[in-house]
């Protein structure tokens, strides 16, 4: 008889740490979702100190490590810590631990918001990483499976709870998701990671469920809440689309944790994913075999003995939070724009949207390549408290949401922001540019992704863009042909690659035209078939611009122009900018990668997790 995953009693209101024996002490504070264990602290400590001292080898620290959200980087010595933020909550409090942890602790003194709606830290001392953890610990942040071949951080919609049209909010039934599943003993070792999402209101699925190993959708049927369960999409070399494993599977009465169990029992004895771990995602088996058949292997799980021996309890496991009851009370008195608001007025239409409860408002705040200091850090802990419920939330494209801000209130908030560096309009929309780290710490990158983001935003900011339908496109780039920014679903999207020059090397990009996110509808991008020198692609993404507003029937959207003119017409635009260059006095500046100036050459290691 295999361990349940978790325990018969609940204690859901009490606070503090748990012990491995009765670890679901559970507080119902938002980012308060993952149990915090000391003894996992302790045994970080004892097993990092066994590692350094060299008795234990790399191969056997390296998964334990993972599991506790530590991974390699590129460079030596130095780790990445990633916290998980499941459904990208976190208060006031937390944010300010980020700061302590990260002014002590992480030399580059920021923090990063991933896609996956985590936070992390980068170039960590292994010593240190153990005592950041620990310390972030306090506030009740986890890093527990933030890396290896386990359930990671779970995605949800950051307008969850007050967006109009929502079905309902998924948070509680997500947030118990995350604690059944975290140490579950099925999901420490699987063929690979798996990543879940939750989104409550299909037609805009911010979550981007279609892009997820599984994902639930709110469904409601004769008075019964319940989810649409879509299994195996994923991007990276293989790029699929999840398909529906069922259409209505119940919530209350843990339905949908069972079904979720079952899946990841039939993934975890899939030994043929283990030989290439590279490959070993659950759309591969799902593409192999088909939904259908899937769905019958689910069926048939569903019906073992295992299922009697699990407590599939929601209401002892559900994160309830009443957020309205810590909004904000409407202000005496506030402050409005005096004289030319053109700039407050251009910030409210694009950062700031009407939540479905009267009087608020929800404001996205535009992160630049999601990065943020531990001023900003500390900063943005006192608006939240100030002008906020107290729960920000990360979004899927690195920015930060302040929920349950009264109205009235939104342009004081924003001159704050604007006090932050971080008032610029525009969130979501064509400056706001989403990257991976790249060659800044990933073992796997090639390219200087971050640096082309950069170097992108400038472009396009300095092109004074003012069209409302170009203002719309989304640019993405990776480091690697994986899908860390999700660059296959961008308007715009690349992926790091290289160009061979007798012994020498250029940084490269490969771009996909077309792809989309918007109103809940997925579309992957289409690869062009040039190869672009890094230094040459923000000159291509305004030839690209231009050449849409030029060309572009009235009123038609960049998809549906891409779709017309086809993909032979954009790689027309750059043909120019895809010819073979000669080392030189004139043209070494491109066999330097963007934000460096030493000689590019191609470092990939292989990816921890993938080992």
């Amino acid at each position: 008889m295999e361990p349940t995953s978790v325990p018969t009693e609940h204690t859901p209101t009490r606070p503090g740490r748990g012990s491995l024996e009765d670890p679901e002490r559970l507080e119902e504070v938002p980012g308060h979702v993952i149990p915090i264990l000391e003894r996992e602290f302790d045994d970080f400590d004892t097993e990092a100190g066994r590692f350094l001292r060299g008795d234990s080898a790399e191969d056997e620290f390296i998964p334990f490590r993972l599991r506790q959200g530590v991974y390699g980087q590129r460079q030596p010595g130095v780790q990445m810590v990633r916290v998980k933020l499941p459904m990208g909550g976190i208060t006031p409090e937390q944010l300010e631990a980020f700061a302590d942890g990260i002014e002590r602790y992480v030399p580059l003194k920021k923090g990063h918001i991933t896609t996956r709606q985590n936070i992390q830290m980068h170039h960590v001392p292994l010593p240190d990483a153990a005592e950041l953890i620990r310390g972030l610990s306090d506030a009740g942040l986890s890093s527990r499976e933030g890396c290896g071949n386990t359930v990671r951080n779970v995605t949800g919609d950051p307008w969850a709870g007050v967006a109009p049209g929502e079905v309902f909010d998924l948070t509680p039934y997500a947030g118990a998701y995350v604690r059944y599943f975290v140490r579950h003993p099925t999901t420490q070792l699987m063929p690979r990671k798996v990543k879940t999402a939750f989104d409550g209101t299909p037609e805009e699925d911010r979550s981007l469920t279609a892009i997820h190993d599984i994902a639930f959708l709110a469904r409601e049927r004769d008075g019964v809440r319940g989810v649409e369960v879509r299994v195996g999409g994923g991007t990276a070399i293989m790029p699929r689309l999840a398909p529906t494993l069922y259409d209505f599977v119940s919530l209350d009465d843990g339905e949908y944790l069972e079904v979720a169990e079952a899946v990841l029992r039939i993934f975890d004895r899939q030994d043929f994913l283990r030989v290439n771990r590279a490959r070993a995602r659950l759309k591969v088996l799902i593409d192999k075999i088909g939904i259908d058949a899937f769905r019958e292997l689910v069926d048939e799980e569903r019906r073992g003995d295992w299922v009697a021996e699990r407590d599939f309890d929601v209401a002892g496991l559900r994160l309830d939070v009443d957020e309205e009851a810590r909004a904000p009370a409407a202000p005496a008195d506030y402050a409005s724009p005096n004289g030319d608001h053109s700039e407050f007025a251009r910030f409210r239409e694009a950062n700031v949207t009407a939540q479905r409860q009267e009087g608020f408002v929800a404001v996205e705040v535009k992160v630049t390549r999601g990065d943020l200091s531990v001023d900003q850090l500390r900063a943005l802990a006192d608006l939240a408290r100030r002008y906020s419920g107290g729960w920000v939330r990360t979004t899927v494209h690195q920015n930060l949401l302040f929920r349950w801000v009264r109205e009235e209130t939104a342009y004081e908030l924003w001159r704050a922001l604007k006090a932050l560096d971080l008032g610029d309009a525009g969130a979501d929309e064509i400056s706001d540019v989403v990257s991976c780290p790249g060659t800044d710490s990933c073992k796997l990158g090639i390219t200087s992704s971050m640096g082309l983001n950069q170097a992108v935003q400038e472009r396009v900011e300095a092109m004074g863009i003012t069209d409302p339908l170009t203002r719309r496109l989304h640019i993405k780039m990776s480091g690697c042909p994986n899908g860390c920014s999700q660059h296959h679903i961008a308007n715009l999207g690349f992926y790091g690659a290289s160009i061979k020059v007798g012994d020498r090397t250029i940084p490269a990009y490969v771009a996909h035209v077309g792809g989309n996110y918007d109103g809940g509808e997925i579309v992957y991008g289409k690869r062009l078939k040039v190869r672009l020198a890094a230094k040459r692609v923000p000159e291509a993404v305004e030839r690209w611009i231009r050449f849409y507003e030029a060309e572009r029937e009235d009123g038609e959207v960049f998809n549906a122009f891409a779709e017309r003119v086809g993909t032979t017409a954009f790689e027309d635009q750059v043909r120019d900018l895809a010819m073979p260059i000669a080392f030189g006095v004139e043209t070494m500046n491109h066999f330097v990668d963007w934000n460096r100036n030493v000689p590019f050459e191609v470092i990939r290691g292989e990816g921890e997790c993938a080992m």
